[in-house]
């Protein structure tokens, strides 16, 4: 049987993926695909949790934050859609769309 600290582990090293994509990364997909790994691996903290304290709380949270995700997935890449047609590019170095 597989304990509640392997799922912590296996989460934080999902969620440190994801944190280092954001902050290095410079393409607008990359970086929404990482906030999705953060996104999951909370999903997994959550349903770790709820099974180990036989409570549906966590698992009902996590459907809920899987609409959340799928809502910010659909907006985001309608967005970088309208970048790219805008700006000719996805780099979040090269879109300074609020300067004057």
């Amino acid at each position: 049987m597989v304990e509640t600290t392997h799922y912590l582990i296996l989460s934080t090293i999902v969620f440190t993926i994801g944190v280092v994509g954001v902050l290095t990364r410079r393409n607008v997909i990359v970086v929404l695909m990482c906030i999705e790994l953060m996104l999951n691996s909370v999903n997994l903290n959550l349903v770790a949790f709820s099974d180990r304290f036989q409570n549906v709380v966590g698992q009902v949270f996590t459907v809920f934050v899987i609409t959340v995700a799928a809502a910010e997935a659909a907006v985001g890449l309608g967005i970088v859609i309208a970048l790219f047609r805008n700006k000719e590019t996805v780099n979040v170095d090269e879109i300074d769309l609020m300067k004057w």
